[in-house]
């Protein structure tokens, strides 16, 4: 079959060289960022440079204003924004290592008991002929694997709500010398975040297969079922964070928008409104800090996804560590790729005009992409033998490697079809959002019935391009196919996350911008970046949901062979119960996001619309609001309120299997996977009307009704079918061995 050109030092060398690089990477544009003062500069002289179009002074002293004034407000409002993104993150993460530390024990404990703690060597798995490691041990690296994963997530969320709070003030700043500079501000700002999570999830993984490998020695079937803990932890630490983080940042919304704007008729972000700096706060822990955590979740389980599979494949059977590590190296490669990409946007074209910037983040996605394919070819061609055999449910299917590579980059091309398709029916630009826009003439009730529609009408092109890369991927290598289409959609992601994250730091700017008093001119441009933000944002929504598809399936294909079932048949009673308990999860998950979201809103408009009724001197801005009541009811509500909709998720797959044994949790993980599918894609779509004059109000009512479903249950939908099936196949060998209690009565 020959083997790879690349050897397996090289190859130990250059995943972890990748990953450094990324960090310092992240690291010199922060420096790049911090150089932005948040402090009266004293010593500003005039400068002509002319560069990205404007000239460097200050628009604030050609009007007359007082600079060094409105600076003091940037700062002071950024401390405020960040002492209640810190305050609500580190509350969070105190519940989470709760469930960390519980949920690590119920690993060990279901794992161990396999074969009763045994410590003896049993026959493997899949080759009954060699002996594998204890059951004990599988349950000690498995769970060793979720506390990395854990923490590895909760990192990256933070790490990104900090560069965040760090950057807003900075964009707003940056703002007064003209567009271009704001730009790459906010965008050098989500680059540290895309480029320290691509980084740090590579690295930590490899660093635990390379340590794990030490114990394991030529078991590296079991080796690589232990590293699937990695992506539960990821995925479980994801679903708190974005749906904790998704119900604090519309709680917020739509107290700030139904009172302020319907009510009140005062601008977003007017610091006269009591829930503003909640509503900044919330950008930050649930489209920075979760999102972060998810798309982390999504990079780790469909790693684990491809090595599980490769494990019990030629590359596995051979001990064939480049091949192996194949999925590492795909990521490795995208962090340079997107290294690359990234210096067209902040150091190769300049942004001169408002125009420019959606089509510099739209160029981001269309560059990262040709690049990473010409970086897929290299990588199957140096890291894979020309010809070996991938494990295909009991069989070993011949695959050459040429067609791993278009497995990898149909998932990748396919992903920037479906960001494009999404782009298309979120941005104000085409005419599904316009006529949106159009139903607000006649109120709401039409805003929203026109705005449902085009949800559920924006599914059909990306559930076809999920459609063809699964036939295509699984025609040529099977599920390990599937498993690298998921890798080369996330390939991108530092890129993706850099986009993603710029949306929120533009808006938090925006709102420092209204906050502080600045002049129209500044915000004007502020809401430029903010506008090309939100259009990309939606973009990364469809990349998320689409690559959930595709690891959950790769999961699932992982679970249906570990647990030995032969055939998944709908047919039979036990795997059709599944199938329709499965297919009404995301509702009943939906149901209970949206109405916490519901719930925490409705205290939040009482809140606001008594401070606006008993402090005197509100309206006219002679008095201050008391924010921290605000930040105060959407922290509680959603820490309280995350809980339900988790445990639901977390506790379905266990007491399934547990129960009802391993062919109804296949029928129960199937049918999450297509319904999830389906609403997540039409939630995500659901932007419903930009402002306009005469029907401001129903845009507003139908925005207020569209965010819920777009930022907190959309979302968390790919979390909940990526975390049902890793789960799944983390506790197969139990289920595989004790489930079914119910059917052996």
């Amino acid at each position: 079959m020959g083997g790879a050109l690349l050897s397996e030092t090289l190859t130990e060398i250059l995943i972890p060289v990748a990953a450094v690089v990324g960090i310092g990477f992240a690291l010199i544009q922060w420096v790049l960022v911090s150089r932005v003062k948040v402090a009266p500069d004293h010593s500003h002289a005039p400068n002509n440079n002319n560069k990205n179009g404007y000239s460097e002074y200050l628009i604030e002293e050609e009007e007359g204003l007082n600079d060094h004034n409105v600076v003091n407000k940037c700062a002071e409002i950024q401390n405020a924004i960040s002492e209640g993104a810190n305050s609500f993150l580190f509350t969070e993460y105190q519940y989470m290592g709760i469930f960390m530390v519980g949920f690590a024990a119920l690993i060990f404990l279901f794992l161990g008991s396999v074969e009763k703690f045994s410590t003896k060597s049993q026959p493997c798995t899949y080759n009954k002929e060699r002996l594998c490691k204890p059951a004990l041990a599988n349950a000690i690296f498995s769970t060793i694997a979720f506390l990395l994963g854990s923490l590895t997530s909760i990192l990256s969320g933070y790490l990104g709500m900090k560069i965040a709070t760090y950057a807003n003030a900075r964009t707003t700043l940056e703002a007064r010398k003209g567009v271009g500079k704001a730009f790459i501000t906010a965008f050098r700002s989500g680059a540290v975040m895309g480029f320290l999570l691509a980084a740090n999830g590579l690295l930590v993984l490899f660093v635990a297969i390379i340590l794990f490998k030490l114990y394991y020695g030529d078991d590296w079937e079991g080796l690589f079922e232990a590293i699937t803990g990695y992506g539960l932890g990821g995925s479980s630490m994801a679903l708190f964070g974005r749906v904790g983080g998704g119900i604090y940042t519309k709680a917020a919304d739509v107290g700030a928008d139904l009172v302020g704007k319907v009510e009140r008729n005062i601008p977003e972000d007017d610091p006269r409104n009591p829930a503003v700096i909640a509503d900044n706060v919330g950008d930050n822990v649930g489209d920075i800090a979760g999102m972060g955590s998810d798309l982390f979740g999504s990079y780790a389980e469909s790693s684990c996804a491809a090595l599980v599979v490769a494990s019990i494949s030629s590359f596995g059977n051979t001990h064939d560590l480049t091949a192996m590590c194949y999925p590492l190296l795909i990521s490795s490669m995208g962090i340079i790729a997107c290294l690359i990409t990234t210096l067209f946007a902040t150091d190769i074209f300049e942004i001169k005009a408002v125009k420019e910037i959606e089509p510099a983040l739209k160029k981001q996605l269309i560059i990262s992409t040709v690049v990473m394919t010409i970086g897929i070819a290299v990588v199957s061609l140096v890291a894979l033998p020309s010809s070996f055999t991938i494990f295909n449910f009991g069989v070993q299917k011949v695959v050459k490697n040429w067609e791993l590579f278009f497995c990898v980059a149909i998932g990748l091309w396919s992903g920037l079809v479906i960001g494009f398709v999404t782009e298309y029916y979120t941005s104000n630009a085409y005419s599904p959002v316009q006529d949106v826009a159009d139903s607000c003439r006649t109120g709401a009730a039409t805003n929203v019935i026109f705005g449902l529609a085009l949800g559920y009408k924006s599914v059909i092109i990306p559930i076809f391009a999920i459609a063809v890369s699964i036939f295509v991927s699984f025609s040529l290598a099977a599920m390990y196919g599937i498993a690298v289409a998921a890798l080369g959609m996330l390939s991108t992601i530092a890129t993706g996350l850099a986009i993603d994250a710029y949306g929120p730091i533009s808006d938090n700017a925006g709102g420092i911008a209204e906050m502080a008093g600045m002049s129209h001119r500044i915000r004007e441009r502020t809401d430029a970046l903010d506008a090309a933000g939100n259009t990309t944002a939606a973009i990364g929504k469809g990349f998320a949901i689409g690559s959930a598809a595709l690891v959950s399936l790769a999961l699932f294909g992982a679970f249906v062979s570990r647990a030995a079932i032969q055939t998944v048949d709908v047919l039979t009673p036990k795997v059709f119960i599944g199938l329709i308990v499965g297919a009404m999860l995301p509702y009943w998950f939906s149901a209970m996001t949206m109405k916490s979201v519901g719930s925490a809103a409705l205290k939040m408009v009482e809140e606001v619309r008594r401070q606006f009724n008993t402090i005197p001197g509100l309206m006219e801005g002679h008095a201050k609001p008391d924010y921290g009541t605000c930040v105060k009811i959407s922290t509680d509500a959603s820490l309280k309120e995350m809980i339900p909709p988790g445990c639901l998720v977390m506790l379905t797959p266990l007491i399934v299997g547990t129960l009802f044994g391993v062919e109804t949790l296949s029928g129960v993980l199937a049918g999450a996977l297509v319904s999830g599918v389906q609403a997540g894609a039409s939630e995500h779509a659901r932007t419903l009307g930009p402002k306009g004059s005469d029907p401001h109000k129903a845009a507003v009512i139908g925005d207020t009704i569209g965010d819920p479903l777009k930022d907190t249950s959309g979302p968390s939908l790919n979390i909940l079918i990526k975390l049902m099936a890793v789960e799944s196949l983390v506790f197969a060998p139990f289920f595989a061995t004790h489930g079914g209690l119910l059917f052996k009565i």
